[in-house]
C-alpha cells in the first residue's frame, strides 16, 4: 500500500533502493526464493517481510545470540526461515499461525529449507496458544517477533512480555500504518489495534522501547522494538 502523501514515483524509488540495496547485501538464495514462489502460488496474501527486513530480523537475533525464539505470526514461513537460520544447533523456534492453509504451506516450506527439526509450528490462534506456551515452561524466549492480526497486538503485547526473559528483544511489525495511525477516529481495526499497542506499551514501567518508521518495497510502515528490562 501507498504511503500519506507519497506518489507512484516516490514508491518506485522506494522499491528501487529496496532492490539495489538487497542485490549488493543479500546474496541470491534458492530456498527463499522459492518459499515465496510456493506462497505466491497456494493463494496466500503477499504480506510477508520483504528480503532486507528479514535479514534484519536475521541480524537481531544473531546480535541477541537467541537460542530461543517466538513468532506469533507465520504466514508461508518466509520470515521464520530468516529467523531459524540464525540459531545455534540445539537452538528452537515456536512458530504461531491461526490459519491452516497458511500452516500447511510453511510446514514445506520449512522441510525444503531443511530447518523444520528447528522450528515448533502451532497451528491455532496465538491467543489460545500462548497460554498454553507458559504453562509448558516453553520459555523464556530471546527474541519474539509479533507480525499477526493488528487488532490482538495489545493481547500479543501482554504474552511476549511474560514470556521474554529479562534483556530479551520484541519486535512489532507493520505500527505505522501507512501513517494512519495518527488517525484516532480510523474506522480500521487494525489502526486500533496498533493505537491500543502503543498506549498499552506507553504504560510499561519494565521496558525499553522504541518505533522505527520505514519505507521500501512494501510501502510506508514501521516497527517497534522493545527490550525487556531486569525485573
Amino acid at each position: 500500500m501507498s504511503g500519506q502523501g507519497a506518489n507512484e514515483s516516490t514508491e518506485a524509488v522506494w522499491s528501487a533502493v529496496d532492490d539495489y540495496l538487497t542485490g549488493h547485501l543479500l546474496p541470491d538464495d534458492p530456498v527463499l526464493a522459492a518459499t515465496l514462489e510456493a506462497s505466491t502460488a497456494a493463494g496466500l496474501p503477499p504480506i510477508a517481510v520483504s528480503a532486507a527486513q528479514g535479514q534484519m530480523l536475521h541480524l537481531f537475533a544473531l546480535m541477541l545470540g537467541a537460542r530461543r525464539i517466538l513468532e506469533i505470526g507465520t504466514l508461508g514461513g518466509y520470515s521464520t526461515l530468516f529467523l531459524a537460520r540464525a540459531l545455534p544447533a540445539d537452538g528452537r523456534l515456536v512458530t504461531l499461525e491461526a490459519m491452516p492453509h497458511h500452516a500447511e504451506v510453511a510446514a514445506a516450506n520449512f522441510k525444503r529449507a531443511g530447518l523444520d527439526h528447528k522450528i515448533d509450528l502451532r497451528v491455532a490462534p496465538a491467543i489460545e496458544t500462548l497460554p498454553k506456551l507458559e504453562a509448558e515452561g516453553a520459555g523464556p524466549f530471546d527474541l519474539v517477533f509479533i507480525d499477526a492480526d493488528k487488532p490482538s497486538n495489545t493481547d500479543y503485547l501482554r504474552w511476549a512480555l511474560r514470556l521474554t526473559r529479562p534483556g530479551g528483544i520484541i519486535i512489532c511489525d507493520n505500527v505505522v500504518r501507512n501513517g494512519a495511525v495518527l488517525d484516532g477516529a480510523s474506522a480500521d481495526a487494525s489502526v486500533q489495534g496498533v493505537r491500543c499497542f502503543f498506549d498499552a506499551l506507553s504504560a510499561e514501567t519494565g521496558v525499553t522501547a522504541t518505533a522505527i518508521q520505514t519505507v521500501g518495497a512494501k510501502g510506508y510502515d514501521g516497527f517497534a522494538m522493545i527490550r525487556v528490562c531486569a525485573a
